[in-house]
């Protein structure tokens, strides 16, 4: 059940429609408790460029082993309204911006 942070980076992620939205980038660990909070998943952009990265609660994800990557009940249409940030823009992952982005997902903090 588990697996190291290397193996994470670099996994794809799927869509509702089975889509190729992203990969996943890195992931946020709360470092008082351990608990894995988001996945980033780097999304779009053209040879890095215009890349935008999303925050997706660890909840969301469903590890999908036939394609070997997380799946997510989303779409790119879904992803142009999802909380996200750019390259030179990351935000300070705080309990506000957790509330807001959890909140998108219909989730509680």
């Amino acid at each position: 059940r588990l697996i190291a942070s290397n193996k994470v980076e670099g996994t794809p992620v799927y869509g509702r429609e089975g889509e190729r939205l992203g990969t996943i980038h890195n992931f946020m660990v709360d470092k008082f408790s351990g608990r894995v909070d988001y996945a980033v998943m780097r999304y779009g952009g053209f040879l890095g460029l215009g890349q935008r990265y999303y925050p997706l609660p660890w909840r969301i994800l469903t590890y999908d082993t036939q394609e070997g990557g997380y799946r997510i009940a989303l779409t790119d249409r879904d992803m142009e309204r999802a909380p996200s940030f750019g390259r030179d823009d990351e935000p300070r992952f705080n309990r506000d911006y957790g509330r807001r982005v959890h909140n998108w997902y219909g989730l509680d903090y």
